[in-house]
């Protein structure tokens, strides 16, 4: 006797996962961007950078580390806290303020370099640029991403960057780092496997 067969349910498709950047290469590319800064700026002269939590932060203290240790310099790092600067407040749930810390000396007539892990949108350095307007007067501002993945909704575009990866817009880019995570990694998630 035969049995009809139940209809199977299509076995739901995870999304694929790429990793871009391993531990090594984003090490290679926080020197890229420290060399660049140093050429750009004169030896970093006059120069503050400024993370933007979460990754921001630990990327900037990073760089000055390895300008120092390229050209004996020491660049003042601090945390530029840009929650209460966002345009997506109403929509999210509240975020927890988190310290703006601002170097010795400050920043006004320095050149700041903003500091963040991924450049998509723009509105999160447009946000970081309200947030640096209440705590002093640059003489320039300058920003440094380890990924610039497109998708512009304003017109900004970073001075310094890692690595350029074109994405689609369903696609997402997540930075792990060490300080933050334990790891040091840039994975490309979406679309699904073919």
């Amino acid at each position: 006797m035969a049995y009809p067969s139940a209809a199977r349910s299509p076995v739901p498709r995870q999304p694929s996962v790429k990793v871009i950047l391993a531990s090594a290469d984003v090490q290679r590319v926080v020197d890229r961007i420290a060399h660049q800064i140093l050429e750009k700026t004169q030896g970093a002269a006059d120069t503050v950078l400024l993370g933007i939590p979460t990754r921001g932060a630990p990327l900037a203290r990073r760089l000055a580390a390895r300008i120092s240790a390229f050209e004996n310099t020491a660049v003042p790092v601090g945390v530029l806290d840009i929650t209460l600067y966002r345009d997506d407040l109403r929509r999210h749930a509240v975020r927890a303020v988190g310290p703006t810390e601002v170097p010795p000396g400050g920043i006004d007539g320095k050149r700041v370099v903003l500091v963040d892990d991924v450049l998509f949108s723009g509105r999160t350095v447009r946000a970081a640029l309200d947030a640096l307007n209440d705590i002093g007067r640059p003489s320039s501002v300058q920003l440094a991403v380890l990924v610039d993945r497109g998708h512009r909704e304003l017109p900004i575009r970073a001075d310094y960057v890692g690595k350029n990866i074109p994405t689609a817009f369903a696609e997402s880019v997540r930075v792990t780092l060490a300080e933050v995570d334990g790891t040091d990694e840039v994975k490309l998630f979406g679309g699904t496997p073919s």
